[in-house]
């Protein structure tokens, strides 16, 4: 048959173009698997191997347990009419962050929820996820989650070291300082949680550092494209309060004048009891 030879070229052409086009965007590519319930895009893209690290399941490592997990979460999103609304991006090679809103009906009522995914892959045939959020808006409670990632060492410069410095001294006017005149801060638990200009901003900022001090974040992966930085953390300390270190990512984002206009925060750190 001397049309095999041409069939297969074509196929495996295809297979190559699924493939990359997985790979250029692949936070998406997962968000698009939880939301059909279907691993194959992932699958095509990744041939090798996906793990995913997630605030409820835990570590999910295999197409095999892939596959289960994506059946289980389209199945929880689907049954609170999930619908995903992307935020912005952070890319720099070996990782991207994706920010989403993700928009829920519980119980009758409209809840935005803050998710933030992190791709990285070790080599061309394999992808680590990494998601970050709080559970307090979709089950009412924090969760403590474990750290993820090891510390290493490197440490965010400019306006983002600037804030992170300020924020393991518990200064209040310095970290403000960070921030342009209508910068915000947003928690975890979503955009009703914003804090905006100079103002909002002191009094929260009061408030954050009434445990006894600053807070330490141990840094454990930057990705900077320049505009956004994304800073993967274990939280580890709250004023006087050690906490066990729980992991997060926070993305900061610069203005033109170089002060942060933006700062969103994905974790699930409870306040401490003063």
């Amino acid at each position: 048959m001397p049309w095999f030879q041409d069939f297969v070229g074509a196929v495996e052409l295809a297979r190559r173009q699924s493939r990359a086009a997985g790979q250029a965007d692949p936070v998406m590519q997962f968000v698009t698997a939880l939301d059909r319930g279907d691993t194959k895009v992932l699958e095509t893209a990744w041939p090798g191997e996906v793990v995913v690290y997630d605030p409820r399941a835990g570590e999910v490592r295999g197409h095999g347990h892939l596959r289960q997990f994506v059946k289980n979460s389209q199945s929880l999103l689907a049954e609170v009419d999930a619908k995903v609304e992307q935020v912005a991006s952070t890319a720099a090679a070996p990782r991207a962050v994706v920010e989403l809103l993700v928009h829920l009906t519980i119980d009758g009522k409209q809840v935005a929820w803050p998710v933030a995914v992190v791709a990285e892959s070790p080599d061309d045939r394999s992808v680590v996820f990494r998601t970050y959020s709080s559970q307090f808006p979709v089950a009412g409670a924090h969760q403590v989650r474990s750290a993820v990632l090891a510390p290493d060492g490197a440490q965010p410069g400019d306006v983002v070291g600037r804030y992170h410095a300020a924020l393991a001294a518990g200064d209040t006017d310095a970290i403000v300082g960070t921030f342009a005149l209508d910068g915000y801060y947003r928690e975890p638990i979503g955009p009703d949680a914003t804090h905006r200009g100079a103002d909002e901003l002191r009094s929260f900022f009061a408030q954050y550092f009434s445990p006894g001090g600053g807070v330490t974040l141990e840094c454990c992966a930057v990705t900077d494209d320049g505009v956004r930085c994304a800073v993967e953390y274990n939280f580890v300390r709250w004023g006087t309060h050690d906490v066990p270190p729980q992991a997060g990512v926070v993305v900061h984002e610069r203005g033109p004048d170089g002060l942060l206009i933006a700062v969103r925060v994905y974790d699930d750190v409870e306040p401490p009891s003063n």
